[in-house]
């Protein structure tokens, strides 16, 4: 399974895994459908909180001048500590799966929703544990601090 480690861009699993939350909740029938209250509203607002998370992330890392390609971590010139990097290390992540909950919330098909949740421990082991290897490797004590005051995901 190690072959899989920052191969599959973060981007190409969202895409994946909103295409098959679309296809289950379109050919399930509505076998899961479930009607969700005030659904737009929750389908924008999360939208929205991606959108924000997200855009700060990369502006955050283009402030500082660093890459933003997450299949090469150790290409990072620096640890992003500020903005919206001092609430979470992993805003542009939060911030798919956010989107992911947002598409499941607007399908309102509960697989859809609980598919999304498949996100978290696939990113967690194929990108955010062996980035986190690569920077502590790169930055030492410093990104060992860094990940003792910030939480990986909220």
């Amino acid at each position: 399974m190690n072959a899989l480690e920052l191969k599959v861009p973060p981007v190409l699993v969202f895409l994946i895994l909103a295409a098959v939350m679309y296809l289950l909740a379109t050919f399930d029938n509505g076998w899961l459908y479930m009607h969700i209250p005030l659904k737009s509203i929750w389908a924008l607002g999360l939208f929205s909180l991606s959108g924000y998370v997200g855009i700060s992330g990369v502006l955050e890392f283009k402030r500082a001048k660093t890459t933003v390609d997450p299949t090469k971590p150790d290409k990072a010139s620096c640890i992003v500590d500020s903005g919206i990097f001092s609430k979470t290390r992993n805003p542009m992540y939060l911030a798919l799966f956010a989107l992911l909950l947002s598409w499941g919330f607007w399908l309102e098909d509960g697989l859809a929703i609980a598919l999304a949740f498949l996100f978290l421990p696939y990113m967690n082991r194929f990108q955010i544990f062996p980035e986190e290897r690569a920077l502590e490797a790169q930055f030492g004590h410093d990104y060992r601090e860094y990940k003792a005051k910030v939480r990986r995901w909220i």
